[in-house]
């Protein structure tokens, strides 16, 4: 049961700190994050900022016992709202010449395993 706990326990530290990060450079690379945001969302440099917000809250939520879960729910529905943008990003990749096309297609099913991450370790019993 221990071993378990420290699995669970090193999950949400580095799944915090992973959107902790993500969710500052929403701040400092805006404007790589604002080419993402599909064209018929309107307002993304709000969207940005506002993902980014939320990525951060969510982040040091799982760092706290008390609003882990909540957190974790407001996570798995964060990453369901921005997977639009990912979409986005593999079809305009053409605007990501830096980035290997493969790995923004690979990105796609690479959410569902995120979304799986964050819910066992943070709403699974």
């Amino acid at each position: 049961m221990k071993d378990k706990w420290s699995k669970r326990k090193l999950s949400y530290v580095i799944l915090a700190i992973l959107f902790i990060s993500a969710g500052v450079l929403h701040f400092i690379k805006s404007a790589v994050f604002v080419k993402i945001v599909p064209a018929w969302l309107g307002h993304p440099l709000e969207l940005v900022y506002l993902s980014g917000l939320f990525e951060i809250l969510g982040g040091f939520g799982l760092l706290l016992t008390r609003t882990r879960k909540l957190a974790g729910i407001a996570l798995i529905a964060l990453l369901i709202a921005v997977f639009p943008a990912n979409i986005n990003m593999a079809l305009n990749n053409q605007q990501f010449a830096n980035i290997p096309v493969a790995l923004l297609w690979l990105r796609l099913p690479l959410q569902f395993v995120l979304i799986a991450w964050v819910w066992w370790t943070t709403l699974k019993s």
